[in-house]
Parts: C-alpha cells; structure tokens; sequence
C-alpha cells in the first residue's frame, strides 16, 4: 500500500520532532503494510515552508537510514502545496514538487474558506500540465457548509484526497459524517494518513480503511488504494462517476 500524503521530515514543520520521531512513525507504517510514503510537508502556508533542497536532502538521509534499518518501505519526494495567488508561478519555476515527481500536485486549500480563484488556479494548472489533488477537504470550513462547493471544484478537472484520520473519527463524527458523504458521492479519489506524529496526529492508515470496510465501501477502498499507486506511475486515475472527469482531456503524454 501507498501512503501519499504524509509528515515524515523531522524538524521542518509540524511533522516529527526528531529523526527518532520519524522512525516510529514508519516502524507503524510498516505494520500496517505500507511500502511506500510520499513526504508531503507544507508548503507556501502561512506558517510553514519547506524548500525542495531540504526535501530532497532529507529524503536521501532518510531513505539510507531505514535501509540500513532494514526497514522496507520507499520514501518519495513531494509537498502540501499552499493555495495561493502565485502558485502557479511557483509550480513554473519549479519550486513546488508534485507527488514522486508525476504530475499530481497535492493542494492545500485555506481552512475556513475557498478563494475566489481557485477555479481559474485548478484551470492554468492543468494547462501547464499539473493535476491538482486537494488535500482533506473534509476539513475545509466551506466545504463542510456546502459540499456542492467540492464537486464544483472536481468538475473543473481537481481531484481530492480524504485522510485517515477523518474517516477513523479522530477528528470528530461530524468530519466523519461529511468524509464517508463526499466519497459516497464519488469526490473522493485519494486517500493519505496525513500522519504528523505519533500521539496527536497519528498514523491510522488501517483504521479508516476499517470504517469504509464497516460501511460496506469495498469497492471505494479498491479505488481509492489503486489511484495511490497511479500516483507513483504517474497514470490516470480510475473515476466511478462516468459523469464526473473532465482531467482526460489534460492528460497528455510528459515531454
């Protein structure tokens, strides 16, 4: 399995503390069957950001240790991309990393709200050859308000991803309610942990597996694990609603 949202740098934002931190956090991943996790550390937010030469660096250091540790999972590169007004420009100049260097962007959107131009965002990316998937919008103000906002959003070509801990009711059953709602209604796409640490954040990778399983969503589960790998091969996602996709015709070969 593939984790391809998560906090594993120590020391960078509001991730692990400490390498030691870090460690335990991929000693559970691998109990859990994962064997592969995109470090995804934020980006361009308000109170973080971490540059691509200090991901790179630290996914090396990283990536010897836990071989040396024998532990077998693969770590791969990548950011929580900040919406915000020069996002694009960031993405031209190559400053913000997609996902294990595919076209997937992960996105973060502003807690409590949705900018106004975040459609026309979504749209010059796709232009530029860059597939946005917005991270938990479970967890965006506006879209607990009015889901219809996210579907708007994945009608102009975005994807989106719900985190573990928002499915497993770490966050409340409301989050709940509204996470298990959105991938009933095929908005749904990706699925990360967003693990920041062992105790506040913690990596519940199985347990929001458990409760799709519960609610009888095998079949999401399937998709959803599936277009995890895609991320890695750099491939289409599998879309359930025929009515939905709009991203084929951007999926173009890369240079």
């Amino acid at each position: 399995m593939i984790d391809m949202h998560s906090h594993i740098l120590f020391g960078v934002d509001d991730g692990p503390k400490t390498i030691e931190d870090t460690i335990r956090i991929v000693e559970k991943a691998a109990k859990q069957g994962i064997k592969d996790m995109i470090a995804t550390p934020h980006a361009f937010s308000p109170h973080y950001h971490v540059p691509k030469e200090e991901i790179e660096g630290q996914i090396r250091l990283l990536t010897d240790c836990l071989q040396a540790g024998g532990y077998p999972i693969n770590l791969h590169t990548g950011q929580e991309v900040r919406l915000h007004e020069q996002v694009l420009e960031k993405i031209i100049k190559n400053e913000a990393m997609t996902l294990a260097g595919s076209r997937y962007l992960l996105l973060e959107l502003p807690s409590q709200s949705i900018p106004l131009y975040t459609v026309s965002a979504i749209q010059s990316m796709l232009e530029n050859g860059v597939i946005p998937i917005i991270a938990h919008p479970e967890r965006n103000r506006a879209i607990a308000e009015k889901p219809a906002r996210l579907e708007q959003l994945i009608r102009h070509g975005a994807f989106a991803q719900v985190n573990a801990g928002s499915l497993s009711g770490h966050f409340g059953k409301s989050v709940q309610r509204l996470s298990i709602q959105l991938v009933e209604a095929n908005l749904i796409h990706t699925y990360g942990s967003d693990v920041h640490d062992t105790k506040t954040r913690p990596l519940l990778f199985r347990e929001g597996l458990g409760f799709l399983e519960k609610k009888k969503k095998n079949d999401s589960i399937d998709i959803l694990l599936e277009n995890n790998k895609r991320i890695l091969t750099d491939e289409p996602f599998i879309i359930l609603d025929p009515e939905m996709p709009v991203t084929k015709k951007w999926w173009k070969p890369m240079n």
